[in-house]
């Protein structure tokens, strides 16, 4: 852990960096590895020399050292620790996740997790500085503010009434709950603000003061800890709720924008499959429904491959489920036709926006798919549909539970929750079963999922180069989630294994 000691518009420097300024580059061109990059980065912050950290940043803005300064005068920082984490490196880039206690004088401490990128630019590795590098909710000309409050609001708790660590993977989605729901009958606190341009400020840290009624939240303790841990430093997220109320108990999220657990779209892959499927179940068919699997079909004008070069032949439909046959639930999207899709994914909550009691989360899109092509590529959630993490646990959650229900992360007297809406049961009865496939022999197999898990794997392609993010939702008894992985690969080889290592957490 290393600590910056902070006055006024500057840094106490603690020790004479003159020496360490020349030796951080090594070589005319700078860093030969990530490693050797951002630990220069972090020492160089750590001594609070901002000329050193310049120079480590491709590109960085005219006013570098002056932002930097201008934050830790507005929130009154007189220090800060940070404790650099494991450096994850893919190919020609690279990511530090970091925790953050900034000392505010005569508020409090602040904690919080950032992450450090960097990129190899002209044979030297670089960091690739963004206001995000100073806190993940600031975006070019935003800035933090330090406020006193009315009143002092009561902070957030977890369902138990106790509190949650201030890195805790909620802690962004919590910061304003305090300030919606608390009662105003204490000494009045402080709040640190974002004020990005074109939005709202908005509050992320409440010191309540004294006196104020803590708010409690739908945070499970346990199931928070298990889903920080089990994410870890990986641009990621997991969210988590109890089919039976609909509640959010965990959500961890470490991807690259602020609150995209609830609020980022991306293409799901093969765990739209669930909706799909639902569709066709709805439409008569069941799991045991003979269908075809090849590894190449045309559907529409579309030419759909399998993962791999899959060939199942003509097998159950449960099987081309649970080993996620494109070629079978493109030609069946297809035939069921857009209207039918487009009424599943409603059913599931897409084109809804959330009311969780935080600010706006977002469920998903489908979208006109204008056409056959397009319903073939919708078919297999890619093309039109996007869909928020928190999105797909919601339909994870439906499954489990056999009804729809609006999540939240706040008491239901709270909020505007609405009312279950039950799925047909059988539609329920057939996803659960080809679900269980999943875990049990299909494309989720080795994920070391333990007993009793159902799910869907999702490997979902976002550019024209088949790069793809790593998706897996499932459920577990009362228990279901979303695991999202960025730039991950693989669902069931990359996303799987980090929803097994949070059941995993759980129980032990």
């Amino acid at each position: 852990m290393r600590r910056v000691a902070v006055i006024a518009a500057g840094l106490i420097i603690l020790v004479a960096a003159a020496a360490f300024s020349c030796a951080a580059l090594r070589g005319p061109s700078g860093p030969a590895t990530p490693e050797e990059a951002s630990r220069a980065y972090f020492r160089a912050w750590s001594y609070g020399d901002f000329s050193a950290m310049r120079r480590l940043v491709d590109d960085p803005p005219g006013d570098f050292a002056d932002r930097h300064r201008a934050l830790s005068h507005a929130l009154r920082v007189d220090a800060v620790d940070f404790t650099p984490g494991r450096l994850v490196r893919q190919g020609d880039e690279a990511s530090v996740d970091y925790g953050v206690t900034r000392h505010l004088t005569g508020v409090g401490d602040w904690s919080f997790r950032a992450t450090l990128r960097l990129a190899r630019r002209d044979g030297a590795w670089r960091v690739l500085w963004s206001p995000a590098t100073l806190h993940p909710a600031l975006v070019d000309g935003g800035a933090l503010a330090l406020t006193r409050s009315d009143a002092a609001s009561g902070a957030p708790v977890a369902a138990d009434g106790r509190p949650l660590p201030d890195d805790s993977g909620a802690q962004p989605y919590l910061a304003d709950v305090g300030g919606r729901y608390g009662e105003d009958d204490g000494v009045p606190g402080w709040v640190v603000q974002v004020r990005n341009p074109g939005r709202p400020a908005r509050q992320l840290k409440v010191f309540p003061g004294h006196g104020a009624e803590p708010v409690r939240t739908t945070i499970d303790r346990r199931a928070q800890a298990a889903a920080d841990a089990a994410v870890g430093s990986a641009s990621a997220a997991l969210v988590a709720i109890r089919p039976s109320t609909g509640e959010i108990v965990a959500v961890s999220d470490r991807l690259p924008d602020a609150e995209s657990a609830f609020q980022g779209l991306y293409p799901p892959g093969s765990t739209f499959k669930v909706v799909v499927a639902a569709a066709l179940l709805d439409g008569g068919m069941t799991p045991a429904s003979a269908v075809d699997c090849p590894a190449v079909t045309v559907a529409g004008q579309r030419t759909i491959h399998n993962h791999g070069g899959l060939a199942l032949g003509r097998v159950p439909l449960a099987d081309a489920f649970a080993e996620s046959c494109n070629t079978t639930f493109a030609k069946l999207g297809v035939a069921a036709g857009t209207d039918r899709i487009r009424q599943s994914a409603t059913a599931f909550g897409f084109g809804a926006h959330f009311d969780t009691g935080t600010d706006t989360a977002y469920s998903g899109d489908f979208l006109d798919p204008g056409g056959d092509n397009g319903l073939a590529e919708a078919s297999i959630g890619q093309g039109r549909v996007q869909a928020t993490p928190l999105a797909m646990a919601v339909v994870a959650a439906a499954v489990a539970d056999g009804s729809y229900r609006p999540p939240r992360m706040v008491p239901a007297h709270l909020v505007h929750a609405g009312t279950a809406r039950p799925l047909p049961s059988s539609v329920v009865g057939g996803l659960r079963s080809m679900m269980r496939a999943v875990a049990t022999r299909g494309t989720a197999a080795h994920a070391g999922l333990p007993a009793g898990t159902a799910g869907k794997t999702g490997t979902a392609e976002y550019d024209a180069q088949g790069h793809t993010h790593a998706w897996f939702i499932g459920y577990r008894g009362d228990l279901a989630f979303a695991v999202f992985v960025l730039h991950g690969g693989d669902g069931g080889q990359v996303a799987g294994p980090v929803a097994a290592r949070f059941l995993a957490l759980i129980k032990s």
